[in-house]
């Protein structure tokens, strides 16, 4: 009987707080964690952009300066993913028409070989892509003099300018304490039905082994 009465209490217990209860603040926890998860996202979105202005704008400082603060922000909250990451396009058009410039002040019987290459290919492709090398590298060499010359530009790598940074699984913010939160409900919701499963089971066969 002691058992028995033990057992009881223990049901009453765990009923002291409804399940209803329980799944109900599991659905606040939840709409706040998607909130802190959506601003740490709204935040990372930001500080690309940030980084795409300065780029476009020309300052190599400030650029390489809001690359940091992306980096920094991303590396520290969850829910950053960059996808396939930042590509500079600017700063390489910008430094690959630098190099063409330099290559093309070099003497040539043909004239200035790589404008006449730009000048064709350039209409063709709205940026930079392995197409457009293709077709430079084409146009470069229907002339004689041109062998060895996008060697000798030394254009810059296109990887280089692309920027993938990692965002961690957890982060301990808002958005990862609030995701604890939501697990942490989640257990206590589990734990609390399977021990009332299991406690009127025993109760069950308490009864029939009476």
């Amino acid at each position: 009987m002691a058992d028995k009465r033990r057992i009881k209490r223990n049901i009453k217990e765990l009923q002291r707080i409804k399940t209803w209860q329980l799944i109900i603040l599991l659905i606040l926890a939840s709409f706040v964690a998607a909130t802190f998860l959506r601003l740490n996202n709204i935040g990372m979105v930001e500080r690309r952009t940030a980084v795409v202005t300065a780029d476009e704008a020309g300052n190599s400082q400030v650029t390489i300066n809001r690359l940091y603060d992306l980096q920094r922000f991303v590396s520290a909250h969850m829910n950053t993913d960059m996808g396939k990451g930042l590509y500079l396009e600017t700063s390489y058009k910008r430094d690959d028409q630098a190099a063409v410039d330099r290559a093309s002040q070099d003497s040539n019987p043909n004239g200035n070989i790589y404008k006449k290459a730009q000048e064709v290919c350039a209409p063709q492709f709205t940026r930079y892509s392995y197409a457009y090398l293709q077709c430079t590298t084409g146009e470069l060499a229907k002339y004689p003099a041109a062998s060895g010359l996008v060697e000798s530009a030394k254009r810059p790598n296109p990887d280089s300018y692309l920027h993938v940074f990692a965002s961690p699984l957890w982060s301990p913010d808002f958005a990862g304490w609030s995701v604890v939160v939501c697990l942490v409900i989640t257990l206590i919701i589990i734990v609390r039905l399977l021990s009332l499963a299991a406690l009127r089971i025993i109760l069950h066969q308490h009864y029939k082994s009476v």
